[in-house]
């Protein structure tokens, strides 16, 4: 009893958590004590001892299984109410009427239940079954989700779903769930080796055959278990239901239903039950709708008559139940039992003769109720009211409709006893006929006999379903019953399943034919399933491709290439006209072989041999040069791969080098070079027109493979000369040459200070020099000492090298971090920390600022020195594509960067030394490495100087557009080996872009 409280605990928390948000909406419904919809479904999702418990702590009585509230969680979107009417509608001949009406969800479900919201195995579904020695818990499921989605639940309120879920699968889980589990069930690790060894033995019998379908009845077959019976639960419920088995003992088990839907012959479902499914708008009586003739007035319909003459007035007179109606100057008059159309002539000539001077018109006002009784196989038998122009159709409707198992051929329509008619709603269905469609009268009997005979119709006709027969007796019957076959359906290829006398089961062959579907009788239970014609074409030509009008063209004998595109108007632009292929199935064993065709040639000389004859299914393709051929082609070579042998390699060619489209191609019967390069689309502008060469693959003896090279002049070979034209071989492949010192034209960009800047071809080998002087040379304002040349390679390459160094940087500031901890760490944290701390700032600082640096490629030249000298001294460049030549105007500043106290620039004199332009900068900070000081001169060279001798100059001489670099004292930090050179980088990257970037 102890999980049961704890269950109803769960159940009771889930229940305020999720009624809470409608406490107001919901509060009549609390005072009387009925439950909500959702409470109800989930009391129907626990185990039957679960609900017993929980009732008992209500203080009602236990029902077992999913009696009590599960009798009214079926109804609970109707209410109570609703409930009970519908109880005395079914058993005490009820006064159901218009208000007893089944609702959609009713109507809907099979055999006149309500469908349950929440889903539940069936016979013959398909489930997975989950087993482990530990599984997940389930996910809160969805149809759950979809029931509280309007509801806005909390998470405790998720956690309740959760909890109870888990509690319904596991008794015992609760508060202390793990706990609980714990307890109950082993760990894995408890076991034996020998128990765990046979509980994965039995797991891995049990994984191996998933996923398991259910029987009709609803059992589930495991290996090596007897049947265990799941129809009717839901995926907890059975889950729980697996769990009690005794194999199970040790392990988790969690059985989840796959809504696989049914296909072919188990899809099929009885015609025409559907028609019930949606019932009319109402069953209020009908009144706005003419009377016929052959109306039989009777107790409670109402005559609308209207006198005009010396009086004027309109009287409403009802029939009694006496069957007269009391007309004011004219007296009682009977008319029950008489047609309207009789009952009208005789009253307006009554009207006529005994009042003077006034004349009538009679029509029908509103018409009486009648009840009658719908019994036999109906979804809801019982007494029903509808209008007095009802038919049988209308009782119908108002029972639900007829029951799978009821028939629609044979509704019988009993008065007194006797028949009166025999309705087929297959007439109404199928052709629209109402004839029989009687109208009711008071007491009259619908009876809705057992269905008769079935034949099922499956494939290609309209209306694939179960058909009930009456009067037919033939295939050709029932295909007119199936709405006729589709115009894919193969009337050569039908076949008949039949159980015969013997109890077996066979096929039979059926000729649909007018005089074969007439001959073949029928049976009950029969099948017969109509083929769909195979999707290959017969006789035709299909064209595809870059086309304006792709598809099938009819064929007849002797056409051929021309006869299907007959101009290049009707090709897309940029089609390939030259090489259009064909693919062409042989007899009598479809084996695939291909064939192009030059359509240019073919248009222009049809009577030649390029305008191929072609045969039934070809299939003629034809290729756009901007877009690749790989899509189509290659599905072709495979077919052909797979078609081949040791006897017949496989037909394929390949053609590289200087060609428009490069790759394989089919091989043809007795293609040649020239062949292959049309295929490749022909020659580049690079290709070399003179020797081509040929690597043909053979296989001697069975036993090895060897390879032969073949020189071709291509030349010869593109004019069909035969010396060059040779017929190629599978597996050849031809490679196209280039043109000796065929490249991408290059260039080459001078900018600033030339005569004529811009953007310069060059040939190979030539030298900034030489287009120096095709730009008219320099201006008078140039400055060539501070020139800048970048070279695209160099620029990759100085990129390379400073990512390198950022990531080698970064490595040693990581080393140097861990260092500074574990010296702390000995120390007792005491010394060194400010300095290392320090030291991580400056070079986290430094990295930052390498990482931001963008390599320019320069390369140091000498322009003044290459400009006296003549074109291609060893001064000179020579140039490649994508060089740049930078020449800026005449600078007359020095500039100061790094340790100072002011980076800056100052104005050239010859008088000041590097201290000098380092003083007039505020000096050298405290950081500064006064012992490494440099310059870059302006055409990027350096000049470095580390201290000085008695005999040698001081500093270096300072020139316009130089800069002194006053660089960052490592030293004073702890060491890293590249901490120096990342300082210079940095600033030599700085002026590097800082003189192209000032262009």
């Amino acid at each position: 009893m102890d999980w049961m409280q704890r269950s109803f605990a769960v159940l009771i928390a889930l229940f305020m958590g999720a009624g809470l948000p409608f406490a107001v909406t919901q509060q009549a419904q609390a005072q009387q004590g009925v439950p909500s919809a959702d409470q109800i479904e989930m009391f129907r999702n626990l185990t039957p001892e679960q609900q017993d418990a929980i009732l008992k702590q209500l203080g009602g009585s236990g029902t077992g299984g999913l009696g009590g509230l599960s009798g009214l969680g079926s109804q609970s979107s109707l209410g109570q109410g609703q409930t009970d009417r519908q109880r005395q509608g079914q058993g005490q001949q009820g006064q159901q009427g218009q208000q007893g009406q089944p609702s959609e969800q009713d109507r809907t479900a099979p055999e006149g239940e309500q469908q349950p919201r929440i889903p539940v195995i069936k016979g013959e579904d398909w489930v997975v079954l989950e087993i482990d020695f530990h599984l997940a818990p389930r996910p809160v499921p969805l149809y759950l989700q979809s029931l509280y989605g309007s509801q806005a639940l909390s998470q405790q309120s998720l956690q309740a779903l959760q909890a109870a879920g888990t509690s319904a699968t596991q008794p015992g889980a609760g508060s202390t769930q793990a706990g609980a589990m714990a307890g109950a069930q082993p760990s894995e690790q408890s076991l034996s080796e020998e128990e765990r060894n046979r509980l994965q033995r039995l797991m891995d019998m049990i994984r191996i055959r998933n996923p398991y379908q259910v029987s009709r009845d609803g059992i589930l077959d495991l290996p090596g278990f007897p049947g265990i019976p799941l129809l009717g639960l839901t995926e907890d419920q059975a889950t729980l239901r697996l769990k009690i088995e005794p194999a199970f003992k040790n392990l988790e088990v969690r059985i989840t239903r796959l809504p696989i839907k049914k296909t072919g012959p188990d899809a099929l479902q009885p015609f025409g039950y559907d028609l019930f499914d949606r019932s009319p708008s109402t069953f209020a009586p009908v009144t706005n709708v003419p009377v016929p003739s052959d109306y039989v007035i009777g107790a409670g319909d109402e005559l609308d008559v209207q006198l005009y003459g010396t009086q004027n007035r309109t009287l409403r007179l009802l029939v009694g139940r006496d069957g007269r109606i009391n007309f004011p100057e004219l007296g009682p008059i009977n008319v029950a039992g008489q047609l309207f159309n009789n009952v009208r002539s005789t009253l307006e000539g009554r009207i006529t003769r005994q009042m003077i001077g006034v004349r009538g018109s009679v029509s029908m006002g509103d018409t009486r109720s009648i009840r009658v009784f719908v019994l036999g196989e109906a979804k809801r038998p019982g007494s029903y009211t509808i209008s007095g122009l009802g038919t049988i159709t209308s009782a119908l409707w108002s029972s639900g409709g007829v029951k799978p198992i009821g028939s629609l051929r044979k509704i019988q329509l009993k008065r007194q006893g006797n028949l009166i008619r025999e309705l087929d709603l297959y007439d109404l269905l199928i052709r629209g006929d109402t004839t029989d469609d009687t109208k009711l009268l008071q007491g009259d009997v619908i009876f809705i006999p057992p269905v008769g005979a079935t034949v099922a119709v499956d494939g290609e006709v309209r209306r694939p379903a179960v058909y009930e027969v009456k009067g037919e007796s033939t295939v050709a019957d029932v295909i007119q019953l199936a709405g006729g076959l589709t115009p894919q359906a193969d009337t050569a290829d039908a076949m008949l399943t039949r159980i015969d006398s013997t109890q077996r089961r066979l096929v039979i062959p059926v000729d649909l034919s007018m005089a074969g579907s007439k001959a073949q009788g029928l049976q009950n239970g029969d099948l017969i399933r109509v083929t769909r014609l195979k999707p290959t074409l017969d006789s035709g030509i299909v064209l595809q491709g870059h086309v304006f009008t792709p598809g099938a063209f009819a064929f007849h004998p002797g056409m051929h290439l021309a006869d299907v595109i007959h101009s290049i108007d009707e090709l897309r632009p940029n089609a390939d006209i030259h090489y259009v292929l064909i693919r062409r199935e042989l007899p009598p064993d479809r084996r695939v072989a291909v064939m192009s065709a030059d359509l240019a040639a073919a248009l222009i000389t049809p009577a030649s041999k390029a305008n191929i004859e072609l045969q039934p299914r070809d299939r003629v393709v034809v290729f756009d040069l901007s877009a690749g051929r790989d899509r189509v082609i290659e599905p072709v070579l495979e077919e052909l791969r797979l078609q081949s042998n040791s006897q017949q390699p496989t037909e394929v060619v390949r053609i590289d080098g200087r060609v428009k489209v490069p790759g394989e191609y089919p091989l043809e019967s007795g293609m040649t070079v020239n062949d292959l390069v049309r295929a490749g689309g022909g020659l580049s502008d690079a290709a070399y027109g003179g020797r081509a060469e040929l690597t043909r693959y053979k296989v001697e003896n069975g036993e090895t493979r060897k390879t032969e090279l073949i020189d071709i002049d291509i030349a010869a070979a593109l004019r069909g000369d035969s010396k060059g034209n040779i017929v190629l071989e599978p597996f050849d492949n031809l490679s196209i040459k280039e043109v000796p010192e065929w490249q991408v034209q290059e260039g080459v960009q001078l900018n600033g200070e030339v005569r004529f800047p811009g953007h310069y071809s060059i040939k190979r080998g030539e030298t900034l020099r030489s287009v120096i002087a095709r730009a008219g040379g320099l201006t008078s304002f140039a400055f060539p000492e501070g020139s800048v040349f970048t070279r695209e390679e160099l620029r990759r390459r100085e990129q390379e090298q400073l990512d390198m160094l950022a990531e080698r940087t970064q490595h040693d500031l990581i080393m140097l971090a861990l260092g500074g901890v574990a010296a702390g760490a000995a120390t007792g944290g005491g010394g060194g920390g400010g300095g290392g701390a320090a030291a991580l700032t400056v070079g986290q600082s430094l990295i930052g600022q390498l990482r931001g640096s963008k390599a320019v490629g320069r390369l140091v030249i000498d322009l003044p020195r290459m400009m006296k000298e003549p074109p291609g001294s060893a001064d000179d460049v020579i140039l490649r594509g994508g060089d740049a030549l930078y020449v800026p105007k005449f600078q007359q500043q020095v500039t100061v960067i790094g340790e100072v106290q002011n980076s800056t620039s100052h104005l050239y004199s010859p008088q000041f030394s590097r201290d000098n332009y380092i003083q007039m900068s505020g000096g050298t900070t405290r950081r500064a490495d006064r012992g490494r000081i440099y310059v870059v001169h302006a055409n990027g060279s350096v000049v470095s100087h580390e201290g000085s001798r008695w005999f040698e100059r001081s500093e270096p001489g300072i020139k316009p557009g130089d800069t002194v670099v006053v660089p960052l004292d490592t030293e004073q930090l702890p060491p890293l080996p590249f901490w120096q050179a990342v300082t210079g980088i940095i600033y030599n990257v700085a002026i590097a872009a800082a003189a192209v970037h000032s262009f």
